[in-house]
């Protein structure tokens, strides 16, 4: 893992913010999404099962997952797990209900205003499947929409030569989703997203997927709504000399290991823990089982970062926009004000991101790729939609018709103009 001085940073993070975008905009991804969104749109489940014979060999006679089927696969699961998974979701539930929002309204001089607030009225979650297993996928997509008081939710989830995950299975089981289907792929936002003769069309698709899902999601969105684009994972730890190298070492890994196009980046004001930190990530390196990955990760894309002071590193850690931020100093919640743009914050050296991704409460679909500058993590706000609302007496209207009539005879809409000359008399 290289240590770059300040000169070095600029070029550092151009090459960050290229990463997540190559294989979006990759001619051959794009034109195999392209052709599989079409075939489903046209031929709606048999493309859907031909494509989901060929990528997950699953030759499905039904594209729907029984219930008998979700709660034969959760009882492979022990009591351990399912005790950790419902703490988990009650926190993550907890948390979510505080983000709920009202609908509201006020009135002056003989006019009303106010916002209405509804819940999308369907919403389709993706869950990756195949050797990996993601029930808190499950819980951080899931959560969110119930309590927003979305009323169905279809959920997808691949099953690679027909093995249905016990784990996601008795997440699903826990949240009592009803509305669940064998697929995955860019062939399932496209169900999602257009309908089949099976599948009903959503409002909108959450959940991150692998590049295909990514690419499809771009494709489809204007048609349905999305949550983001997830691109590659990342940390950005600020630490001062009063940080623990091994907790940060294993940190930085925690994410290292996800896949060789992770970002892990510390930036310090002190050498002496910086040559620590390095010492201790090519140590603890040794003993992991995705070693391999998490050392190209870091070769790549990983980065210790000397300056001067905790303002500067600040601001490289406004400037990358991370998704998890770490700060561990003395007093972490000083440098709180001074940060602006990050997915998740974790303040202090018990506070480590798999907390976040697991069971803190806070969701852990987060954005990436620097979109931290102006997005937010999924969120309640994410499964509702705002109508406004206008109420205007006669005495309110006479309030406004000439500041609107001059304007839309500026802009030359003259029927525009006429709606309120017609109601003054004035036609």
């Amino acid at each position: 893992m290289r240590i770059l001085k300040t000169a070095q940073v600029d070029a550092f993070i151009a090459r960050l913010k290229k990463r997540a975008s190559i294989s979006i905009l990759e001619d051959d991804i794009q034109k195999t999404v392209r052709k599989i969104i079409l075939d489903v749109q046209r031929q709606g489940d048999k493309a859907v099962k031909r494509y989901t014979a060929k990528f997950d060999s699953v030759k499905a006679k039904q594209l729907s997952v029984s219930r008998k089927e979700i709660n034969s696969a959760s009882g492979k699961v022990d009591k351990e797990f399912l005790k950790a998974l419902e703490k988990a979701a009650g926190r993550i539930r907890k948390f979510h209900q505080r983000q709920k929002e009202k609908s509201w309204k006020y009135t002056e001089e003989g006019i009303t205003l106010g916002q209405i607030i509804n819940p999308l009225d369907r919403v389709g979650v993706y869950v990756p499947g195949g050797k990996a297993t993601y029930p808190s996928t499950v819980l951080m997509n899931v959560i969110p929409a119930q309590v927003a008081g979305v009323s169905e939710i279809a959920l997808c989830v691949p099953t690679p030569d027909g093995e249905f995950n016990p784990y996601v299975a008795a997440a699903i089981k826990l949240l009592d989703v009803r509305e669940v289907y064998r697929i995955g792929g860019a062939q399932a936002v496209a169900a999602l997203a257009y309908g089949t003769e099976t599948i009903k069309r959503v409002d909108k698709i959450v959940g991150p997927g692998n590049i295909y899902v990514a690419v499809a999601k771009r494709m489809v969105f204007g048609e349905v709504g999305i949550d983001m684009i997830a691109g590659p994972s990342e940390i950005l730890i600020i630490a001062d000399k009063t940080a623990n190298p091994s907790f940060i070492a294993s940190d930085l890994l925690s994410q290292a290991e996800h896949d060789e196009i992770a970002s892990s980046i510390l930036v310090t004001d002190s050498k002496q823990l910086a040559d620590s930190v390095k010492t201790e990530l090519s140590s603890q390196l040794k003993a992991l089982k995705r070693k391999d990955i998490a050392r190209k990760s870091l070769a790549k894309y990983g980065a210790i970062i000397i300056t001067k002071n905790l303002d500067k590193a600040a601001n490289i850690a406004n400037l990358i926009a991370p998704e998890h931020l770490e700060i561990m100093t003395a007093k972490p919640a000083g440098l709180v004000p001074k940060i602006r743009n990050a997915g998740a914050i974790f303040l202090g050296q018990w506070t480590p991101e798999p907390l976040g991704d697991y069971a803190a409460g806070p969701n852990h679909t987060l954005p990436t790729g620097g979109t931290a500058r102006f997005s937010s993590p999924l969120g309640v706000y994410d499964f509702i939609k705002r109508t406004s609302l206008l109420n205007f007496s006669k005495p309110g209207f006479m309030s406004l018709a000439e500041t609107v009539e001059t304007i839309a005879d500026v802009e030359g809409l003259e029927a525009h103009g006429n709606t309120i000359r017609v109601r003054r008399g004035k036609m």
